[in-house]
């Protein structure tokens, strides 16, 4: 039998086949041969540990290091840059590179770092056509890494490291320490790189860069409790304050995580960035652009200036802080920092809002708020085109419609043009507006403020950093898609707990399709493995996963506002418990090297967020006992009392053991002393008597909780069972994993799908679910991400239909700052429901069908009750 079917002119499919696999792994050789340096390469095959390749450049041999070579014509980062990766190679092979400006007779090999146009010994090597920079030549931050052989008379070889611009080649000589073993978190979480006799570096040249997001970096904000203590104690001990010995170790790793931005800290406790003098000049020499927050126009910080340092400033009273009674104070306040900045690279926060975040002082009514604050930032624009030798659409502005100003905004507010309009998550994770077509078209376009710390309403979270990958890629990739490319900002509150998070949240920024959110939580294996090393990637990465996904139901500082019944309880409790065994039965096998890397990083937030679960839970359960009358009650009480007591030890111990001491002073177990983290009622031996005497239970009363307000048997099912999912014209259904309470969220992709109109609910993307119901009447919740809509004129809904009834639309957009939103936020979900009714003769298995009707929208669980 004739297994080749012939095609109309003879020739069998297979042949056809095999050939066309030919042409195109022959195109595909081609292409690799013709195409020069690639964009990207396996970490560990680009740097190697024994000299296994022919050409490979011996970065350590033979206990010598290759000397460094930069220009001093070159930027200062470049220098500095070059001394951190001198000293990066001598903590791994104990030896030092020297550093020199120009190549000498006593080597056979040297790296050459610099800048394109900044370089002599680059440039000389592009004239000669010895070293190709087309790829990089003109892009922003951007580096090609290559090996040169024979550069230079009586130089054998060099190792190029070449920048577009000063930060491209500043990151270019980090990206080799990275690559070497050598962590960006290595001063500031203590991850000290695996030694290593040799060093070689491929022969094989790699181009990185641009990033997809042009400035990337952190906010350093609520430092009262952790930065600003340590730093006057251990960093700037002259200023008793974060100075420019602080900030420059913050910079250093800012640079080692290819970020390139800073709001600086600003709280009461702290004074202003441009108090101390240094503090600009050391941005600029690590060239780190400087701006300033939501609530500090033109850089000033009017918590420290405003309030009380106007007077030392200007010698005068400085009035109230309204622009429409009081101009010619704050024109001259914002006109004289403008002065002082226009040397420096920054980017200038336009607009006006409270001294400390709040509201703008001004005219009751909305329309005249807006007139004023239009009248604000032409005024604030005057000053920069005065002072600034470029137009003033070229001098890099952002607006930020943040809380109120995000009314205001869309009340009318016409803004500029130019400006970069940074949208606001709602200080919990979950963005609150995106761009619209027509913002999409602004020249400005736009970027993200965005939270893993907050000091504020529902309740803080200042204590450890709980915000998972999977969230944050979900939105912040879902803002890129609308647009929002230009800046990232990120709340990190005193930097550390939020380690791990920061780095995920820069490395996405820099390419942000390497973590897309159905990828994002597999970013734990990839972090833990680069920072511990493979043998424990896996058993730390599932243990931050459950973290995380723990959270993401409650975050421990917001225990206090949140009810559990008595199994979700016992769950909880079971797997931070598990987790919490999992983490300290690791900690004794993790290398000497690496262990106080793990407290920090692992072990205290793991370990801090079982116990602060363990306090509040037993203690409530005690409570509950002893008001029935058992005894046990006393046991969890006891329970209670040891979890309290152990979070303040293993804090004394990340302040003054771990690292031998380094850390006195940068973490507080209580931030703000508020009532969650000190030590709630429990049972007392009274209390049960009292209960055992009258022979009856009393209920117990917790306050105002928020909790799951289904409290009857039900069914739950999880959004990604679905027995069956269909894809429209233009969205697919996805499962994200690690997104929302269940660990699996389902939403609709692209980001950019159309919405669909609710009277054509049918031709939407759907799951459907099979459950078995009863005659009569039930009530359908469906439990969601707490998104928002993604633009003003779109929605946040879905369908549910069952048993092929009419679907029935839900929309689950709810207004920040409202009792419902209060709720979701801490809870971590948002809940829609819809009554339906099971007739006799319904099938014996019910189907559910439900309809993604806008992207943004996540489905969590489905409970039917």
């Amino acid at each position: 039998m004739d297994n080749h079917p012939e095609k109309p002119d003879g020739l069998p499919i297979r042949f056809l086949q095999n050939i066309m696999k030919f042409l195109l792994t022959l195109f595909a050789t081609l292409l690799y041969l013709f195409s020069g340096p690639v964009q990207a390469q396996n970490k560990s095959n680009f740097i190697l540990r024994n000299n296994t390749e022919n050409r490979a450049f011996p970065l350590v041999q033979n206990e010598t290091a290759s000397p460094l070579i930069t220009d001093t014509a070159d930027a200062d980062v470049v220098t500095i840059a070059a001394q951190a990766l001198s000293g990066d190679i001598n903590d791994i092979t104990g030896a030092r590179p020297n550093i020199a400006h120009e190549l000498g007779n006593q080597t056979s090999q040297a790296v050459i770092i610099g800048t394109l146009g900044k370089s002599s010994l680059i440039d000389q090597l592009i004239d000669q056509g010895k070293f190709n920079a087309d790829s990089i030549r003109g892009q922003w931050e951007t580096f090609k890494i290559g090996v040169v052989d024979h550069p230079f008379e009586g130089l054998n070889q060099a190792l190029v490291i070449a920048g577009s611009d000063r930060r491209g080649t500043a990151y270019g000589a980090f990206e080799l320490s990275r690559r070497i073993g050598v962590s960006p978190w290595t001063w500031w979480a203590d991850v000290h790189p695996k030694p290593a006799k040799t060093l070689f570096v491929s022969h094989e040249s790699i181009i990185v860069g641009p990033p997809s997001v042009k400035y990337r970096g952190v906010f350093l904000n609520d430092e009262d409790w952790g930065l600003q203590p340590w730093a006057a104690k251990n960093m700037d001990t002259d200023l008793q304050d974060i100075g420019p010995k602080t900030y420059a170790h913050i910079f250093e790793l800012l640079l080692r995580l290819k970020a390139n931005f800073i709001w600086p800290a600003m709280h009461p406790s702290t004074k202003a960035f441009w108090y101390y003098k240094q503090n600009p000049k050391m941005a600029d020499k690590y060239a780190i652009v400087v701006g300033s927050s939501h609530a500090e126009p033109m850089l000033r910080n009017n918590v420290f200036e405003w309030r009380e340092n106007f007077k030392n400033e200007y010698g005068k009273e400085h009035g109230e802080w309204r622009y429409d009674t009081n101009k010619k104070q704050i024109y001259r306040y914002w006109k004289d920092r403008v002065k002082e900045a226009a040397p420096y690279e920054c980017i200038y926060t336009i607009g006006m809002r409270g001294v400390h975040d709040s509201g703008m002082p001004g005219p009751k009514s909305k329309q005249k708020k807006i007139e004023l604050l239009e009248q604000v930032i032409k005024d604030q624009r005057g000053m920069l085109a005065k002072y600034h030798d470029k137009p003033v659409d070229q001098v890099p502005q952002i607006f930020c419609p943040y809380k109120e100003v995000l009314d205001l905004y869309r009340g009318g507010l016409q803004l500029p043009d130019d400006a970069t309009i940074v949208w606001a998550d709602d200080n919990f994770g979950y963005i609150r507006q995106l761009s619209n077509p027509r913002e999409q078209q602004r020249s400005g376009k736009s970027g993200v403020y965005y939270h893993f710390s907050y000091w504020g309403t529902p309740h803080d979270y200042l204590w450890l950093s709980t915000i998972s990958p999977a969230l944050v890629s979900y939105e912040m990739t879902k803002a890129y898609k609308y647009g929002a490319r230009r800046l990232w900002i990120f709340n990190v509150g005193d930097i550390k707990p939020a380690e791990m998070d920061i780095s995920f949240a820069m490395d996405l920024a820099w390419d942000v399709d390497q973590w897309t959110p159905a990828d994002a939580q597999s970013y734990t294996q990839h972090w833990a493995e680069e920072t511990f090393g493979r043998k424990y990637a896996s058993t730390i990465a599932e243990t931050k996963n459950t973290y995380y996904q723990l959270a993401q139901a409650g975050k421990p500082e917001h225990l206090g506002r949140i009810a559990f019944d008595s199994t979700e309880a016992a769950q909880r409790l079971t797997t931070y418990q598990h987790i919490q065994e999992e983490a300290e039965a690791l900690y004794p096998k993790i290398p000497g090297r690496l262990k106080d890397a793990y407290f920090e990083l692992v072990l205290y937030p793991v370990k801090g967020a079982s116990l602060m679960n363990q306090k509040i839970l037993y203690a409530r359960k005690s409570i509950r006992l002893a008001h029935a009358g058992n005894p046990k009650a006393l046991t969890y009480a006891r329970k209670a009392r040891e979890a309290f007591a152990e979070i303040k030890t293993i804090t004394e111990t990340y302040d003054k053991q771990i690292a031998g001491g380094k850390w006195d002073g940068i973490m507080s177990w209580h931030p703000r002393d508020l009532d969650v983290f000190f030590m709630p009622p429990v049972a007392t031996q009274a209390m049960l008597d009292r209960a055992q005497k009258s022979q009856h239970s009393f209920s117990s009363d917790h306050g105002q909780l928020v909790g799951d307000p289904i409290s009857q048997p039900h069914t739950t099912i999880s959004a990604s069972d679905f027995i069956h999912k269909q894809a429209s014209a233009k969205g697919s259904i996805k499962v994200i994993p690690g997104l929302g309470i269940d660990g699996e969220g389902v939403t609709v992709m692209p980001f950019t799908a159309p919405s669909v109109s609710s009277d054509a609910v049918r031709k939407a993307p759907y799951v459907e679910y099979q459950t078995s119901l009863t005659p009569g009447s039930h009530t359908l919740y469906v439990k969601c991400l707490p998104t928002h809509h993604i633009t003003a004129n779109r929605g946040l809904r879905y369908a549910i239909s069952v048993n092929s009834n009419k679907p029935q639309v839900v929309n689950m957009q709810t207004k920040s700052k409202t009792r419902t939103w209060d709720a979701n936020v801490l809870r971590g979900y948002s809940l829609g429901k819809t009554e339906i009714d099971i007739p006799k003769n319904a099938p014996k298995h019910t189907a559910i069908r439900v309809y993604l009707l806008d992207p943004g929208l996540v489905l969590d669980q489905i409970e039917v009750l």
